[in-house]
């Protein structure tokens, strides 16, 4: 069904949206953190990266 004003999901719609969801985690750790910012390691670990080696963190799942 297509209504007007509405366009399709692309691509950059979808990495937007995993964006929005990586930062929203930042924000919660950020703010269930004692200290004022977060520390390097923490936000790897928020975005499930492996600092040292550089990973990509979480895989990102295909567009719809």
């Amino acid at each position: 069904m297509y209504v007007a004003g509405q366009r399709p999901t692309t691509v950059q719609d979808h990495i937007a949206l995993v964006e929005i969801d990586l930062t929203g985690e930042l924000m919660i750790a950020a703010a269930a953190a004692s200290e004022d910012r977060l520390s390097p390691d923490r936000i790897d670990e928020v975005l499930e990266v492996d600092g040292e080696s550089g990973g990509r963190g979480r895989p990102v799942p295909p567009a719809p």
